[in-house]
């Protein structure tokens, strides 16, 4: 689903591709833009995509997907409004695994569909708790998590290919900008993996963000660490100066507040 922003018509602005939660089994796309109202509001068209699921296909098909949407929007940019240079990732959960490992990939890989090759380079990826090392999601003992183990399926080399899938896999100098948001008492994804990305991010000097949300658990955070956290994340863009001057003037005000 596409929602325009109404000045995407006169000027091209900066889209969200949003993928959404469910430990890559569950879920499907929002079915409105309410969720979306702080980027709305900062200038961005917003594009909400629905990949294929582990009991439809298996690893790397949500990739892929991913992937494919991301040529969609640099290929659909001129007739809708979106500028190709400013096309930002963002998903929660097994969502944000599949942002960035669609924005991490490089141009030429292995992964892509031959229809969906040469996609364009995203401007930034917005992570919000999402795992970052597949290998490292054990369940205390030396099997994948199960959720990682459904998805990839039943293959004598599903080790080599959950670390395949694995973001922290095709980390680099140029990777583009990545926010990252973890809550510190997340019973699903630890808090350790947002961490580890942040460490390597830093190593390699790419520009990067945290915030970890205090008593956090899985996403669903209280609203006061919610809109600080979408205050954050408005602020992060500007600085990598994607919104519109008006939205980062705003955002910069709400920040010194914090």
């Amino acid at each position: 689903d596409a929602y325009l922003h109404p000045d995407a018509a006169k000027v091209p602005g900066p889209v969200l591709v949003h993928f959404h939660g469910g430990g890559w089994a569950r879920g499907e796309r929002p079915a409105s833009w309410a969720g979306f109202r702080p980027y709305l509001a900062a200038g961005f068209s917003v594009v909400t995509v629905q990949y294929r699921l582990a009991g439809e296909a298996s690893a790397p098909a949500a990739v892929q997907d991913a992937r494919c949407a991301l040529h969609w929007v640099g290929a659909n940019a001129n007739s809708l409004g979106f500028d190709r240079k400013r096309i930002i990732l963002s998903g929660t959960s097994a969502g944000a695994h599949i942002a960035l490992m669609a924005g991490l990939l490089p141009e030429k890989n292995d992964v892509d569909l031959d229809q969906c090759q040469d996609a364009p380079r995203a401007a930034a990826i917005l992570d919000f708790f999402g795992p970052t090392d597949l290998t490292a999601q054990r369940a205390g003992s030396a099997a994948l998590h199960p959720s990682v183990a459904r998805w990839i399926g039943e293959r004598p080399d599903a080790v080599d290919i959950a670390r395949q899938m694995s973001p922290v896999s095709w980390l680099a100098a140029d990777s583009p900008p990545i926010f990252i948001a973890h809550g510190d008492a997340d019973p699903v994804v630890p808090l350790s993996q947002s961490l580890d990305l942040k460490r390597r991010l830093d190593a390699l000097e790419v520009r990067s963000g945290l915030f970890v949300v205090t008593g956090g658990g899985h996403g669903n955070f209280v609203p006061a660490s919610q809109s600080e956290m979408t205050m954050r994340v408005i602020a992060f863009l500007c600085a990598q100066a994607i919104p519109a001057a008006p939205a980062c003037k705003k955002a910069r005000a709400a920040n010194d507040g914090l």
